[in-house]
C-alpha cells in the first residue's frame, strides 16, 4: 500500500502544478481584458461615471464580446481557484 500512496500523491502534486499554471494564464488573460476595458471608457473617472454618460448603456460589438469574456473568465478562474483549494 505504501507504493500506492506515493504515486497518487505524485499524481495530486503534478494535478496541483497543471491547475496552478491554468490559473495564471486566466489571471494575466483576465487583467488584460479588464485593461483594454478600462482604456476605452476614460480611466478612472469613467469607471465611477465622472464623463456625464449613464451608467447603463448598450454594449454592441468587440465591447459587448469583451464584456461577455471578462465574465466568463471570471467564472472559469473562480472555478479554478476553488479546485486549487480541494486538491491542496
Amino acid at each position: 500500500m505504501g507504493k500506492r500512496d506515493s504515486s497518487v500523491e505524485e499524481v495530486v502534486k503534478g494535478f496541483s502544478l497543471y491547475i496552478q499554471i491554468i490559473q495564471i494564464i486566466i489571471s494575466v488573460a483576465l487583467i488584460a481584458i479588464i485593461l483594454v476595458q478600462a482604456k476605452g471608457q476614460g480611466g478612472l473617472g469613467g469607471i465611477f461615471g465622472g464623463e456625464g454618460r449613464g451608467v447603463y448603456r448598450t454594449r454592441r460589438g468587440v465591447e459587448k464580446v469583451l464584456f461577455n469574456a471578462t465574465i466568463g473568465l471570471a467564472v472559469v478562474f473562480f472555478i479554478i481557484s476553488i479546485i486549487s483549494v480541494l486538491v491542496a
